[in-house]
């Protein structure tokens, strides 16, 4: 890690102006008289065993509008981080030289300080936190119909791995989930969970309104690759024991769905303001990419017109073809991996063709993404969210 690190020049040291005022700005008041307050729902954030911070955390119910029977209301809170960084800032300034927070095995390079990245903008259970609420409405049929955003402060009622999510909402519905003798299977949590009738109030809502946003993702079928992700396993000398596979969850694919919603919210409730947008953009392949795709497909003895319209329909055509027994299938979806081109940022939109989107943007992880950092900026000034008060000179940079 530290070879990559000094490789590619990783500014992986903040200068001592950057942690002093991280320590000066992570002791402002939450202005909870002035920020929506939801700590009364039961928020909860579910993330990776070994997360290292916590940027983002859910929330869903049925809605009880009559004009939406069978649809549910959901909530995608977000650190706040653009209370705490503001524009021309020494923090702005570091966070805007670094782009991303860079993770690796044994550790993380923040884009912020740890007074911030890994305390106050991340959103541990049982502490007050600023926050950016999207609020969605989606109907029975999974479509999001509304939305809303918000400055709130929330209180998140748990922090929960995402295999002890699923353990809970399977050992809910009599299925087997994780094995008793698993080591992941924490069975204190999940009576803990229980016993805070989080189950039943905070997962199974979630999982019911997930089910809706997932038939609407079917309906749109973005790319499906089934590639399997990797995990550096180490022991404690930081010496490599294995790389093992990540097992894929639907509480994996249930917060992947509820991010896209938020992310995509952002991107329309900007474009209906006439407000600048930070795209993430991933444009269709390249002519050339597939005319390589074709030949290697060709060895496979699979049919691939080059002057049919390429959707992503087209390449899951071609995946669902495929037997799950067969050899080469990883193969092959590596191969149309590749042929896919790379996503970038950019203040033009050309949609994301993977995710079969006319626009998205990213908007969930304002603590490792400086382009989500500008998407928050542009939705509070979009929306007249602007905290605390012009003039108050207390946070630096304002």
């Amino acid at each position: 890690s530290l070879i990559a690190i000094h490789k590619y020049g990783i500014p992986h040291e903040f200068p001592a102006e950057a942690e002093e005022e991280a320590a000066k700005v992570h002791d402002l008041p939450l202005h909870e008289d002035q920020r929506e307050d939801l700590r009364h729902l039961p928020i909860v954030a579910i993330d990776p065993v070994d997360a290292r911070d916590f940027d983002d955390a859910v929330w869903a119910a049925p809605d009880e509008d009559p004009a939406n029977e069978g649809g549910y209301k959901a909530i995608v809170a977000i650190a706040d981080v653009s209370y705490y960084v503001r524009p021309g800032s020494v923090l702005d300034r570091q966070a805007r030289k670094r782009g991303n927070s860079v993770y690796f095995p044994d550790r993380v390079v923040p884009m912020l300080p740890h007074a911030l990245s890994s305390d106050m903008c991340s959103l541990r259970a049982g502490e007050d936190r600023a926050a950016m609420a999207c609020h969605l409405v989606v109907d029975r049929h999974g479509k999001v119909t509304s939305w809303r955003f918000s400055r709130a402060v929330i209180r998140v009622a748990a922090n929960i791995p995402y295999e002890q999510a699923q353990a809970a909402i399977d050992h809910r519905a009599g299925k087997s989930g994780v094995p008793l003798d698993d080591p992941r299977f924490d069975p204190l949590l999940i009576n803990r969970l229980e016993a805070q009738h989080l189950v039943e109030t905070a997962l199974q809502p979630l999982w019911a309104c997930w089910r809706l946003l997932a038939r609407a993702r079917d309906a749109r079928d973005p790319l499906d690759l089934d590639l399997p992700e990797r995990r550096v396993v180490l022991d404690e000398s930081g010496r490599i024991t294995s790389i093992a596979i990540r097992e894929r969850l639907d509480a994996h694919r249930l917060i992947e769905d509820y991010m896209i919603a938020a992310n995509v919210a952002a991107a329309k409730a900007l474009e209906a303001k006439k407000a600048p947008v930070m795209y993430r953009v991933h444009e269709p392949p390249s002519r050339e990419k597939l005319a390589a795709l074709k030949d290697y497909l060709d060895t496979f003895e699979i049919s691939f017109a080059l002057g049919q319209v390429i959707t992503t329909k087209t390449f899951n055509r071609i995946i669902r073809a495929i037997p799950e027994d067969a050899p080469g299938r990883p193969q092959i979806m590596e191969q149309i991996l590749r042929s896919q081109t790379q996503a970038y940022y950019g203040p033009r939109n050309a949609g994301h063709f993977g995710l079969a989107l006319g626009s998205y943007a990213h908007f969930t992880s304002p603590i490792r993404r400086y382009a989500d950092l500008l998407v928050h900026r542009s939705l509070v000034g979009a929306h007249g969210l602007e905290l605390p008060a012009p003039g108050d000179k207390a946070i630096p940079g304002t």
